[in-house]
């Protein structure tokens, strides 16, 4: 896949894939960088993924806390606020429609 092509639909949509996994349990960067990694987005960055935390944090869709951790030093844990909830239950809609148009374009047209 061309990589700036690639780059461009992440930064489209990280916000939402970042809601979407905090949305199945509180989590701490590196943990998200690697859930990101495993559904195949690629290797996350801590140079993208932290800006989007924090601007995720100030617009009150994620809260913080931070958590001992085991043998080591404490870590920031990340938690979908109610308004994150609802902006990605919002979203999560807008996506699956946009995805399905242009996967009816894209279809349609190698189908010829």
């Amino acid at each position: 896949m061309d990589v700036d092509r690639r780059a461009q639909w992440l930064r489209g949509v990280l916000d939402l894939c970042v809601l979407g996994l905090l949305a199945r349990g509180d989590s701490y960067g590196y943990e998200l960088a690697q859930s990101l990694q495993a559904t195949g987005l690629g290797a996350i960055q801590g140079g993208t993924l932290y800006p989007v935390l924090l601007r995720l944090q100030r617009s009150g869709l994620v809260t913080v806390y931070w958590r001992e951790g085991g043998g080591g030093p404490a870590r920031k844990y990340y938690r979908i606020s109610p308004a994150g909830v609802g902006v990605l239950r919002e979203a999560s809609g807008q996506w699956a429609a946009f995805a399905g148009g242009v996967g009816a374009i894209l279809s349609e047209r190698t189908a010829r």
